[in-house]
């Protein structure tokens, strides 16, 4: 999330009650999650095992509960007890929630065209392009951008919250939700199932690329990026900052796991579960995905296994 106009170091430390060590001229333009960060960014980080991937990361501050760290040149530390607490602060500064009270607020653009039926809702800052065809009972969060000649499906929810937690076992509710202040862009040529559902990106955006098809029943989590002509089949699940390239094609129930990257014109066959990179050009098959090829010969020899076996046994 970029604020609307860079800010002071010492006013962003007044806002969340820090003390600032290290540069005290910086000046931040946003604020990110550790996945999207980039230069000018805030990022937090209160667990030391992810110290040092925040410090070495493009975010100019880091907000942080240790001052036992080496500061790489060119960066600051807004020191708190609370660093998750700090981010919150940020976020309800920036972009507080604004219910509404209408079906389609009024600040929403619905392009030349376009038709929103009966029981949807649209909500602030939406942008909708020319000749999209929103079907009922779809929900369209703040902030998110449809393109043109986009279809929904009845029942989809784009721009849910991230499914993104802050989890502390001291305390009685462990899990407490991390803000998402993103949205989801759908560009051109989109088609949507019935029932699917993309959530926003926690501080960036969630992207679904020109043209890509979508089944019914699709989940796509927060800050994935998904490239032009994709295909899922009904119940793929993405989860979170998955970077999926053109033209790759997921089949009927797969599952990918977050923070990877899957190839130009990969294909993955039905029930595929894909914990790390794919290369592209290649189709997989099974849990953990492997190459289909290899992966029918390896069926193959586990069928034999039997009679391999019993000649072991009789020699």
């Amino acid at each position: 999330m970029k604020f609307p106009t860079p800010v002071t170091l010492q006013w962003m430390a007044n806002l969340v009650e820090a003390e600032i060590v290290g540069d005290i001229s910086i000046t931040p333009t946003g604020i990110n999650e550790i996945h999207k960060v980039e230069a000018g960014d805030i990022v937090f980080v209160d667990h030391p095992k992810y110290y040092n991937t925040c410090l070495q990361s493009a975010a100019n501050v880091i907000i942080i509960n240790s001052k036992d760290v080496t500061i790489p040149e060119g960066k600051a530390l807004l020191y708190t007890e609370q660093p998750f607490e700090a981010y919150l602060k940020i976020v309800d500064y920036f972009k507080p929630f604004t219910p509404s009270a209408k079906p389609i607020s009024d600040s929403a653009k619905i392009g030349e065209g376009s038709v929103v039926m009966p029981n949807c809702y649209i909500g602030n800052n939406v942008v909708i392009g020319n000749n999209t065809i929103i079907h009922p009972n779809v929900t369209i969060g703040d902030d998110c951008i449809i393109g043109n000649n986009v279809v929904i499906q009845a029942g989809t929810v784009i721009g849910s919250d991230a499914f993104y937690y802050n989890t502390k076992k001291n305390r009685p509710a462990w899990f407490k939700r991390m803000k998402s202040c993103g949205h989801v862009v759908i560009e051109d040529n989109v088609e949507i199932g019935a029932g699917c559902t993309i959530d926003r990106g926690v501080t960036g955006e969630t992207r679904i690329g020109m043209g890509t098809i979508i089944d019914n029943q699709v989940h796509i989590g927060h800050d994935t990026t998904v490239g032009k002509n994709c295909l899922f089949a009904a119940q793929v699940g993405i989860a979170g900052a998955v970077v999926i390239e053109d033209g790759v094609t997921l089949w009927g129930q797969v599952g990918v796991s977050k923070t990877l990257t899957i190839g130009q014109n990969a294909v993955v066959l039905a029930q595929g579960g894909v914990p790390g990179d794919l290369e592209g050009n290649k189709v997989y098959w099974g849990t953990p995905t492997q190459e289909a090829s290899v992966k029918r010969r390896e069926l193959v020899w586990i069928k034999r296994i039997p009679e391999l076996w019993k000649k072991v046994m009789e020699s």
